[in-house]
């Protein structure tokens, strides 16, 4: 879709001028034409005839000089009309409007929609197959370690009606519990923006166990398969966290693999220090038959619909002087997926926010493609999902309140 098209409309006013610029010289050349040919028939008349022809033929050019005199002066009064020229420009700003709307239409139809009953069957699968997962994990677990709750929280664009690109990626939210007698205490990171800026926003989880002394009675078993120690306080390590929940998943896979086994192939795979499910159907089972992945991500539930989620800090930065293990971020999709419910009952029923939405991640991702690789990650972390949310919808928000 070449949107340069777009700059056509802008010359639709100077044709408008120029059609009646034409039109009045076309006019002058026809009266002239007129007297030239009076002025022939004058001239093969004999000799001794009157000069009556050629003094007729000077009024009637006169009069026909008149008449158009007369009609420019209308015409240039009703032009001059307020009332005239608002709807001249009423019309011709509709008429820009509606091409422009046509094109952005035409681009999101053919680039980015993505079939509805696709998604759906997508989505259908991952929650299945997941939720089988999740059964299984909770169903065999220890209360000595870190253990399922139970469920799980679909999150992202998928699940929020604005993804772009595919429908075969999906991240999934699993929450998991703490010991009953072990208390998870959140403190907010005091890193600097400037020397660690993928660190901004995050916290670190700490453990507090009733007594002390506890840890190395009861809990020496917890301390040394999910906490690293800073200054004689444990702290919850992330990296642990997504070594036990790939061992936990992968095992729970294995239980399942062979009810699974005529209806799809199930592998799971870390790409990116990231967890992903590969979901395959067998032809015979779906009609869409297309590969899945589902992200896996560990969570813990920190009150308010707010979780804490461990974050594969390996491959995001390159500061290796500080430690990362107990660094955790923030997720607040829950919030999210209601502030679009509440902003899709706010807005019309012919709303495009979503489209528009869609649009700007498209062109994200395809300026993307034109960077060098060490600048693609920061170009996508900067206009994430998340960024473009605040930045196109808050404003809006703020408007309506």
């Amino acid at each position: 879709m070449d949107f340069r098209n777009i700059g056509v409309i802008t010359i639709i006013p100077q044709i408008y001028r120029a059609k009646h610029t034409a039109l009045l010289n076309r006019l002058w050349i026809g009266i002239w034409c007129m007297f030239l040919a009076f002025g022939r028939s004058s001239h093969d008349e004999e000799d001794g005839g009157c000069q009556e022809n050629s003094l007729s033929s000077l009024q009637i050019l006169f009069k026909l000089s008149l008449v158009v005199l007369v009609c420019y002066v209308v015409f240039r009064y009703c032009s001059n009309n307020p009332q005239h020229r608002d709807q001249n420009l009423n019309f011709n700003h509709q008429h820009q409007q509606q091409l422009r709307k046509n094109l952005l239409e035409s681009f999101y139809e053919q680039h980015i929609k993505l079939s509805p009953h696709v998604l759906g069957h997508s989505k259908a699968h991952v929650s299945q197959i997941v939720g089988e997962l999740i059964k299984v994990g909770k169903a065999r677990q220890h209360d000595t370690g870190v253990i399922f709750r139970g469920d799980y929280l679909q999150i992202g664009s998928a699940y929020e009606q604005h993804k772009i690109n595919s429908p075969d990626c999906f991240d999934i939210l699993v929450p998991l519990k703490m010991p009953q007698s072990l208390k998870l205490e959140p403190v907010f990171t005091e890193v600097s923006k400037k020397s660690m800026p993928t660190l901004h926003g995050s916290i670190i989880c700490r453990v507090a166990a009733p007594k002390k002394s506890e840890w190395v009675k009861t809990y020496k078993h917890f301390s040394d398969c999910f906490c690293t120690e800073v200054n004689l306080k444990h702290q919850l390590s992330a990296t642990l966290v997504l070594k036990w929940f790939h061992w936990k998943i992968q095992r729970c896979l294995n239980v399942i693999r062979y009810q699974f086994e005529e209806r799809c192939h199930i592998t799971l795979t870390v790409w990116d220090d990231k967890l992903i499910l590969k979901i395959l159907p067998r032809s015979d089972y779906v009609c869409c038959h297309i590969s899945m992945s589902v992200r896996l991500i560990p969570a813990f539930h920190l009150g308010d619909s707010v979780y804490a989620t461990a974050q594969p800090w390996g491959t995001t930065s390159n500061q290796e002087h500080l430690n990362l293990d107990p660094y955790w971020g923030l997720n607040f999709s829950k919030y999210e997926q209601k502030y679009l419910a509440w902003f899709k009952d706010q807005a019309p029923s012919n709303s495009c926010h979503l489209k528009c939405l869609q649009i700007m991640k498209s062109l994200r991702d395809l300026s993307a493609k034109t960077f060098q690789p060490s600048f693609t990650w920061q170009w996508r972390t900067i206009f994430s999902s998340y960024n473009l949310k605040t930045a196109f919808f808050l404003p809006i928000a703020s408007d309506s309140l």
